[in-house]
């Protein structure tokens, strides 16, 4: 078993025992979208948990080290990316900046907070990718600032088809320090989920807009 896989298990068991991601295959959560999800993830709890956002933040930093050394600045999305993307930014010694969802309306009307320079290259942190849509908006973002996005690295997917399309299609580089599979992995031999659950489960990645509809 690779570091790397180790690194992935373990971030997926921390995720699950602060509550950052519920597991609800039988019970499903609804999302704004209308959707039906068994699976809910809020990774701003890992800020209130000190051992667990050292340990993402460690993440992220090996990652970057070993995948992207010529990473120059380090950009967080608003707003759950950005106090992580400060930690490693602090770490690695780099600049950080944020990238807000859309311009502000006032004053410079930067979309960006903090100086991304023409021709730097930028690791954009995320903290979950859904649908993929806001993360490619802030890759965006630094492109029409002249910078260059190495990767979005986050600490979560789900994995979706409809996200990884996405990417691909915007040309944008993603990586993630743990993901779906994984996490059905470790909850399954923890005991969270039953073997029962692993077929519905697996079955809503694959097809999210049918998942809970009655047929």
């Amino acid at each position: 078993m690779s570091p790397l896989l180790n690194k992935s298990e373990q971030i997926a068991r921390y995720l699950l025992k602060i509550g950052a991601v519920a597991l609800r295959p039988q019970d499903p959560f609804t999302w704004t979208s209308g959707i039906k999800s068994p699976i809910y993830c809020d990774n701003r709890l890992t800020l209130s948990f000190p051992e667990v956002r050292g340990y993402i933040a460690d993440a992220f930093v090996e990652t970057i080290a070993s995948t992207y050394p010529d990473a120059e600045v380090i950009a967080g999305t608003a707003t759950a990316g950005i106090p992580h993307a400060a930690w490693v930014a602090d770490k690695l010694n780099l600049p950080m900046a944020y990238i807000r969802d859309k311009a502000k309306g006032h004053g410079k009307q930067n979309q960006i907070e903090g100086l991304i320079s023409p021709g730097q290259k930028v690791v954009v942190i995320e903290d979950l990718i859904s649908t993929g849509g806001s993360s490619i908006k802030a890759a965006q973002a630094v492109q029409e600032a002249g910078g260059i996005p190495l990767v979005v690295l986050a600490i979560f997917s789900y994995e979706l088809d409809r996200a990884a399309e996405a990417f691909a299609a915007a040309g944008v580089p993603l990586q993630t320090l743990s993901n779906y599979t994984t996490l059905i992995d470790v909850a399954l031999a923890q005991g969270t989920i039953a073997d029962t659950d692993v077929e519905l489960l697996q079955s809503w990645r694959k097809d999210p807009a049918s998942f809970g509809v009655q047929k």
